[in-house]
Formats: C-alpha cells, sequence, structure tokens
C-alpha cells in the first residue's frame, strides 16, 4: 500500500515513527505525503501537554476527512494519544480502524493487515513496561547526518505535572550491544552526529546493569567510525555525575553541551513538582560543569505559573536565569494534565498569568542569548552544514553549541559549494538574536 505517515511530538515519538516506517518497507509498503494518494495514514500522536493534545485531535480529523474522499482505506493512530485515550478516539472518531498503544508500534504490519482482512477498531495494547525489538532498519528521517538515538523508554521521577510514566511505563534501558548495533548501523548509512534521547538518559542501565552506564555507553558510541558528534539530551541534574562530566571532557566525539530540564529554581515549587533538586544544589552543579569544561553549551527549560507560584517565587526564577545565563533555554506555560497529581492542587495559576509570565522569561532569556551570541563573534567554531539558502552564496549549519530544532544557526557566507552533511571551520563575523553569522575560515590567511 501507498502509505502517508505523520509524526508529531517529541524526538523520542520521532524514534518510534521511524522504527514503524523501517517496518512497513520491510513488509512492501511505499510511501508518499500526498494526502489525496495515500491508501493508508498512520498517525504517530502526542499528548504531554494541552497544545500537542488539540494538534493530534486536529491532526486525526483533518486525517479522517481522507478516509471519506481519497483512495484512504486504513486510518491507524499510533503512540501518547492512543495510549491514553483509545476508548474516546474509537467512539468519536468512526473513521479510524486502529489505535495502537506506546510499547506496542511493532505490530503496525501486522496490523494494517488485520483492517485489510476486514477487522474492524482494533485495540492493539500490552504490558506498558514491555520494550518493543525491532530488527528491522529504522527509516531516519532528519536529512541523514543527524539521528536520534533513544538509549531508554519510559520514566521512574514521576514529577507531579507529568503524565509520562502513565503512557510509557517505568524506566526501562535499551541493552547496549543493541544500541551500539543500531548506533553502527545509522553511521554506515552516512549519519555523523547522534543525538542520544530518553525521558532521562542520566540513568541510563540502572535497571539492566546495577549502575549508571552512560559513560559507559558513550565510550562505546565514540568507537564507531563515522560518527563525529554526539550529543546528550535530558539529563537530570541530580543524576549528573563526575564519571559522566570527565568523559564528555575527555572524548573529542562528544559535544561539550549538556540538555539539562530544571523546570524551576525556587525550593518550595521544585518540592511541590516532585522534583530531586534544590536552587542551591543546581547552582552547584551548573558551577561544576562550567569548571570543569569552561565552553560547555547548557540548555535548560522551565514552567512558568505552576500551582502556588506566588510573585517573589517567579522574581526569583528570573533573578536565578539572569545570574546563570543560560545559553539555551526554554518556557513552558504550565498545562494542567488531567490524572496528574498537579492538576488536582488547589492554588492553580491564571493561564494568562502563567503565559504572561513566561514570556517575561523569554524575553530576559533573549537578552541573554544575544550578549552570548555577540560574544562569539571574531571566533572560529567548527559547523556541520545542513543546507543552502536559496538564491544566495550562504549555506546553514549548526554548531556544537546547537541541537537540530530547538538551538540556533549558524549563516555561513561560502564562494566555493558546501556539501550538506560536510564540516567546516567557521570564523563569526556578526549576531543575531539567537544565530550566528560567519564565513569559512581561510587558515591559510591566519
Amino acid at each position: 500500500m501507498k502509505i502517508l505517515f505523520v509524526s508529531l511530538g517529541c524526538d523520542k515519538n520521532l524514534v518510534d515513527s521511524e522504527k514503524m516506517l523501517g517496518l512497513l518497507r520491510a513488509d512492501g509498503h511505499t510511501f508518499t505525503d500526498d494526502e489525496t494518494e495515500a491508501e493508508a495514514i498512520v498517525i504517530n500522536t502526542c499528548c504531554f501537554i494541552n497544545d500537542a493534545k488539540e494538534e493530534s485531535v486536529n491532526t486525526i480529523l483533518e486525517m479522517a476527512e481522507y478516509k471519506k474522499t481519497g483512495p484512504c482505506k486504513v486510518l491507524i493512530v499510533a503512540g501518547c494519544m492512543a495510549q491514553r485515550y483509545k476508548k474516546e478516539i474509537l467512539d468519536e472518531i468512526p473513521e479510524v480502524d486502529a489505535v495502537i498503544g506506546t510499547s506496542t508500534y511493532d505490530e503496525i504490519a501486522s496490523v494494517i493487515r488485520k483492517v485489510l482482512s476486514g477487522e474492524d477498531h482494533l485495540q492493539c495494547f500490552h504490558d506498558i513496561n514491555a520494550l518493543p525489538e525491532v530488527s528491522e532498519k529504522r527509516i531516519v528521517t532528519t536529512g541523514g547526518y543527524y539521528a536520534f538515538l533513544k538509549i531508554a523508554e519510559g520514566c521512574d521521577k514521576r514529577c507531579t505535572y507529568c503524565i509520562i510514566p502513565s503512557l510509557r511505563g517505568s524506566y526501562r534501558s535499551v541493552p547496549m550491544e543493541q544500541l551500539v548495533k543500531e548506533a553502527a548501523e545509522l553511521a554506515e548509512n552516512g549519519v555523523k552526529e547522534l543525538i542520544l534521547v530518553a525521558q532521562e538518559t542520566t540513568v541510563y542501565g540502572k535497571d539492566l546493569y546495577g549502575k549508571k552506564a552512560l559513560p559507559e555507553l558513550l565510550q562505546k558510541l565514540c568507537a564507531i567510525p563515522g560518527i563525529q558528534w554526539i550529543r546528550i539530551q535530558y539529563c537530570y541534574p541530580e543524576e549528573i555525575t563526575d564519571e559522566l562530566i570527565q568523559v564528555i571532557k575527555e572524548e573529542d566525539k562528544i559535544c561539550h553541551y549538556l540538555d539539562m530540564p530544571i523546570q524551576h529554581a525556587n525550593d518550595t515549587i521544585l518540592k511541590r513538582m516532585g522534583r530531586r533538586t534544590t536552587k542551591a544544589q543546581l547552582m552547584e552543579t551548573v558551577r561544576k560543569l562550567r569548571e570543569e569544561i569552561p565552553d560547555i553549551a547548557l540548555r535548560t527549560t522551565l514552567i512558568s505559573g505552576f500551582p502556588g507560584e506566588r510573585d517573589e517565587d517567579h522574581e526569583e526564577l528570573m533573578a536565578f536565569v539572569d545570574e546563570m545565563e543560560f545559553d539555551r533555554l526554554g518556557v513552558f506555560a504550565y498545562s494542567a494534565e488531567e490524572d496528574t497529581p498537579a492538576a488536582s492542587f488547589p492554588d492553580q495559576i491564571p493561564q494568562e498569568i502563567r503565559e504572561s509570565r513566561r514570556d517575561e522569561i523569554m524575553e530576559l532569556q533573549q537578552e541573554i542569548a544575544f550578549e552570548k551570541c555577540e560574544s562569539k563573534v571574531g571566533a572560529v567554531m567548527e559547523a556541520m552544514v545542513e543546507g543552502k539558502v536559496d538564491g544566495e552564496n550562504v549555506y546553514v549549519g549548526r554548531t556544537y553549541m546547537d541541537a537540530p530544532n530547538v538551538d540556533g544557526l549558524i549563516f555561513i557566507n561560502s564562494e566555493e559549494e558546501l556539501l550538506s552533511g560536510c564540516f567546516v571551520k567557521v570564523k563569526v563575523t556578526g549576531a543575531l538574536e539567537y544565530d550566528l553569522i560567519g564565513e569559512v575560515y581561510d587558515e591559510s590567511a591566519k
């Protein structure tokens, strides 16, 4: 069949989508981007916060129309929304033929066969704590030069605002040999940057090996020929060990970049969130990282307007952001998710205040980010080329400080053609709010 595949939500969900695509290709199917041509449509959904939920619902409804008007014979909903609202989806959107849970995406091909054989309103769900095993090679959809490597599934932290453990199950690590094999296959197919993701990467291996094994995994991945950059995301600050810091410091392939979501800086709010750190501990972790790895780029995420957040708590968070000067920072306005403890807290903050506090933090961060960019003018940095600006001798790239889709870019002026996926040295000549401008560095002109 000709299949249209829609992947929503986070990069962890994208890895599941890419594995489903690999399974469908192995089963003889082809793919299309044209909804009017699709004989089957698969939507891998997200419902982490309300905005994601709305996007998923709207996408399902939009695709359901093609079931009525086009050649589409099969409509399948997978992922987090299917896990959470399976009955509602089947009851309220009759065009949907099947729903597939987060731990059963490996059955996508057999579900399509069952629908084609006449089975209807299928529910494909097993133990939420199962870890799907896919032997077929995934289809990388990120352009070929970088890929996400999901090293674990689920989470044991149970923050009071988060629905993920009930959708994705408890924390379970992917065996190390399996990850090394997958990474080697990605490298053979041209991937040069591996981005390690999980709900939390820092406790990788505790369930399998009885210890935090991320440093060991990183060393094994560094040994794979062809891989030039390894980037680590979703590191919980309380789990960052001295051993991990040393591996990042010593291994040339590991980007001096760490994504470390902290959510807040007020001790009372942190405790109500179910977080495991205090403001003092967060500051000490940042201090240690910058002392050991002076050029490290630190990214974090925050939540504004959490239940019970007073004006003075928000001001404390603003002062913390101002003092810490994170290189990269994102803010979510708190979203009260049903079935989470925080949703039942009595002191909910009005939506407009949540959003205004978010905007205040982002305005402050914009100033910090611009100053950080300006400080790079004159520096020579390595960049991965990702594309070209139409009609100009300007290429688009990323430095070690920039993860794809969430961080900045560097615009590279070059009279010579630069191939996507190549690494070049760039002299920074200008700064924008979040991005850099540069030119190919001529070492002979030193």
